[in-house]
């Protein structure tokens, strides 16, 4: 049967700050202990059940990265499905469904977060494979997670009657419940977490759309009426997309649905929502301590550490979280850890840069790391992917110096190319017109010195730009 993997790869995960960022979330993180991000190892998760490159929502903020991610992978052609805002999940799937059958196909889709792990595949995919009749015969298929505790922090789903063997009907959807509860849900043995995973036919879910939420269905439709193909992406049409009501697709289809079916999943499921899931999922000591990193721990238990470039010692610690990145540390107790996006809400709130963005960078062409900043002066570290290049662009406020570490250069200043190699270097006056590429085989990584009155991102008159990006931000 053909299966299409639909990978929702939007959101901002503030509850993982500061390793999560609105610019670069979760979805796109390396979890401590892994060599793939979360996006990265969902598709791969998929190997010997979906051979089709996976349809992945994005947000246009995170679009290179996401295209980056699956180029590596091997899973990048023009598979990348464009929101201009979040409108929540019944429109995206909606887009989705609708993309699917463009070509007249009406393939099941494998609706699947970006941000979840998952630690038995075998588990995964079999669970799968049963609730392929269900959706082949016309059920909207929702995978219900086997709960290990009375957890209050997700919503749950109760079990109908038994429609095949590991299935059922949804007898009821269920919100987040008390401790109380929880553990009446867990001793029924009927309630499942709600995992937000699907499995159903494109043309099922958009029949069941359009008789519980048409003004969802049509808004999308007008959306994609007028798409465009742009590189790897797909643009929908932005302002009939702003238009479309916001739900999910909970609320929007698989409450009111008469087709709702249950297929319990028992995977070693976690959504990471919290620094507490990653310490519950991560391999401990003998103390009960998840450490990554540099760390020195003296009397310390049941903590999670995560040291990015610095040494973090600890001592006399007891069930707390310390998370330290190149330009801010996280120390919080583990039963508070949700309050992590209150912080994020605070740094918003104060106008600060700490929230948005990491120190280092990415960009279509590579990353660049803030090394050191001052009053009239800043120092990059850049990297530069091989055969890209930076946009042809100017400054009106600032001079730049380059300094080749490793790798090839080709500058162009004012109409005139040259190659640089390892420890050349090449000044840029203000004004001039320039752009760097690298046309070599390895990374190409350069000391960049600007120096001026102003120095912000938004002091680039762009030229001419190989990704269609606006006159903003390399």
């Amino acid at each position: 049967m053909n299966i299409l993997p639909v990978i929702m790869a939007g959101g901002s995960g503030t509850r993982l700050w500061p390793l999560s960022r609105e610019l670069h979330p979760k979805q796109f993180l390396t979890l401590p202990g892994q060599t793939q991000s979360m996006l990265q190892t969902t598709v791969a998760r998929l190997k010997g059940l979906s051979d089709a490159n996976p349809l992945v929502i994005s947000n246009e903020a995170h679009r290179f990265i996401a295209a980056e991610q699956l180029r590596q992978m091997g899973k990048l052609k023009g598979n990348i499905l464009l929101e201009p805002v979040g409108r929540n999940t019944a429109p995206a799937i909606a887009l989705a469904a609708l993309t699917a059958m463009r070509n007249g196909a009406d393939p099941v889709l494998l609706v699947l977060a970006a941000d979840h792990v998952i630690n038995d595949t075998a588990a995964f995919q079999a669970t799968v494979r049963k609730a392929l009749p269900l959706a082949d015969t016309g059920k909207l298929v929702t995978f219900g997670i086997v709960p290990t505790a009375p957890e209050t922090g997700y919503g749950y789903i109760r079990r109908g009657e038994q429609l095949a063997e590991g299935a059922y009907t949804v007898a009821a959807f269920v919100e987040k419940p008390d401790l109380k509860t929880a553990q009446d849900y867990l001793a029924s043995g009927q309630y499942d977490w709600n995992s937000g995973m699907f499995l159903f036919r494109a043309s099922v879910y958009l029949q069941e759309l359009k008789a519980h939420r048409p003004d969802i269905l049509e808004a999308c439709q007008k959306a994609l009426a007028s798409a465009q193909s742009d590189l790897d992406f797909v643009r929908v049409d932005a302002a009939a997309f702003e238009a479309c009501p916001s739900d999910s697709i909970d609320y929007a289809v698989m409450e009111k649905t008469a087709l709702a079916a249950v297929v319990p999943m028992a995977a070693g499921w976690s959504d990471v929502g919290a620094f507490s899931s990653l310490w519950e999922i991560s391999a401990k000591d003998e103390n009960g301590n998840a450490f990554n990193g540099d760390v020195f721990a003296l009397d310390t238990q049941n903590t999670f550490v995560d040291a990015e470039n610095a040494l973090v010692a600890t001592i006399g610690l007891r069930n707390t979280i310390v998370v330290q990145t190149k330009d801010a540390v996280l120390v919080a107790a583990r039963d508070r850890v949700q309050d992590v996006k209150k912080i994020v809400e605070q740094l918003k709130a104060e106008g600060r840069s700490e929230h948005k963005l990491h120190r280092q960078v990415y960009r279509p062409w590579g990353h660049y790391d803030s090394i050191d900043a001052g009053s009239r002066y800043q120092v990059k570290r850049i990297t530069v992917s091989p055969g890209a290049k930076l946009s042809v662009q100017m400054h009106h406020h600032r001079a730049e110096h380059w300094i080749v570490v490793s790798g090839t250069a080709r500058v162009t200043l004012d109409g005139v190319d040259r190659l640089l190699a390892e420890n050349e270097s090449v000044y840029l006056p203000i004004g001039a017109v320039h752009a760097l590429e690298n046309p070599g085989k390895i990374p190409l990584e350069l000391i960049e010195v600007q120096v001026g009155a102003y120095l912000g991102e938004d002091d680039i008159v762009r030229l001419e730009d190989r990704y269609g990006r606006e006159e903003k931000a390399r």
